[in-house]
């Protein structure tokens, strides 16, 4: 059995690992990594399947922080990721999200948008009258009002992939098209992967940034975690009355939420307690037609007439403990590093945790603590307690 030595593994090569790759490359080129990725079209990748959003507004001081990271990233991505004059287009818009408050969630929304404008963020609280002025098509009748970051927005998600692994194998990461069977350890400490191929793979250092797949992949390693692939679908329409500029994506109490693209199409998509668990990518027509779209119009009247053009399913790596993420070292296996369970906000949180890990795995001075992401907490049963009752996965 052939085997390569590394000094970094990387097990799945979506946003996260290739995010990770790029700042292991950035604080030490001489590092020889190895990204392993199954399949680089990247067709069933939760990086690419996403409706792209970045958002500031958090209910947890952490990630509230990462995402303030994460925005000065993306206003200067294109340049910092220019391989040989050849930058990515991310199309970056930022048309701002819009939390839609009932009077259940009006405290707690308040409260959180107290605390993000105490941390220097761009946040509003909009009476319902303030949300119709501003986007008349919307019945705010029953709403208890709003709150609206302007500086939210989305992207290309796949560009953005594209720029970090290009510019990690610019400095010297290389990619590998295979897939993980195993991740093998001997006397406490991972060692490596083995292959479907049939090749080994040694280091002294593996990250598991498998996305959805990451519970199976860490069980390989007798490491259970509490990690659920779920499906969400979004389905892109095409309403016969159209706004008369961009709508934000506003998420709804329900937890429905929408966003104008390109092409003068509406994405429409829903986070539903009964989301089927497991490796499923068929969509339905049906779940629009029977639960979207009657929420859809009764907030945006105008758009009940329509037509369905398509939709598709992506995963969502749920956390079932606390719906945050796990970051660092496993404390039972040495070596074997998690950047896992982001429950549908990873591509917005690649940029700090990519950096996060590569400074913990290089001994490096942390330019975030995130260490209230620490992996102890799964054993210990001890999920992170929200600061309000108002956020939507």
């Amino acid at each position: 059995m052939s085997q390569e030595k590394y000094d970094v593994l990387i097990v799945g090569g979506g946003i996260m690992g290739s995010s990770t790759a790029f700042h292991l490359m950035k604080i030490d080129n001489r590092l020889k990594v190895c990204v392993v990725e199954k399949d680089p079209t990247y067709e069933k990748a939760s990086t690419t399947l996403s409706m792209a959003n970045a958002r500031i507004q958090f209910d947890l001081k952490d990630n509230i922080e990462i995402s303030k990271y994460a925005f000065e990233i993306l206003e200067n991505f294109e340049n910092d990721m220019a391989v040989d004059g050849e930058k990515p287009n991310i199309l970056y818009r930022i048309e701002g999200n819009l939390f839609v408050v009932n009077d259940k969630s009006e405290t707690g929304a308040k409260k959180a948008v107290e605390m993000q404008k105490a941390l220097g963020c761009q946040v509003d609280w909009w009476s319902p009258e303030q949300m119709k002025e501003r986007f008349p098509l919307y019945d705010t009748s029953s709403c208890a009002g709003g709150t609206f970051g302007p500086q939210d927005g989305h992207f290309d998600a796949y560009a953005l992939l594209m720029g970090y692994k290009a510019k990690a194998k610019s400095l010297g990461a290389s990619y590998l098209t295979n897939e993980v069977t195993k991740i093998c350890s001997a006397a406490g400490h991972a060692t490596g992967v083995k292959l479907a191929s049939g090749e080994q793979l040694t280091s002294k250092i593996t990250i598991n940034c498998a996305g959805a797949w990451a519970a199976q992949i860490a069980k390989t390693a007798g490491v259970e975690l509490p990690i659920n692939p779920v499906k969400r679908q979004v389905f892109a329409v095409d309403t016969a009355v159209k706004p008369d500029g961009p709508l934000p994506l506003t998420i709804l109490p329900s937890g429905l939420y929408f966003r104008t693209e390109t092409g003068g199409l509406v994405l429409v998509g829903k986070s539903n307690e009964d989301d089927p668990i497991g490796f499923d990518f068929r969509h339905d027509n049906n779940l629009f037609t029977e639960r979207f779209w009657l929420e859809l119009a009764e907030f945006v009247p105008a758009f009940e007439s329509l037509k369905l053009v398509r939709g598709w399913a992506g995963l969502y790596a749920v956390n079932t403990l606390d719906e945050n993420a796990i970051l660092g070292e496993w404390p039972k296996l040495k070596g074997l590093f998690l950047a896992n369970g982001f429950s549908g906000h990873g591509l917005q949180q690649a940029p700090a945790v990519g950096r996060y890990i590569a400074e913990r795995i290089t001994g490096s001075t942390l330019s975030m603590d995130l260490s209230l992401f620490r992996p102890e907490r799964i054993l210990e049963n001890r999920p992170i307690k929200k600061q309000g009752s108002w956020e939507i996965v």
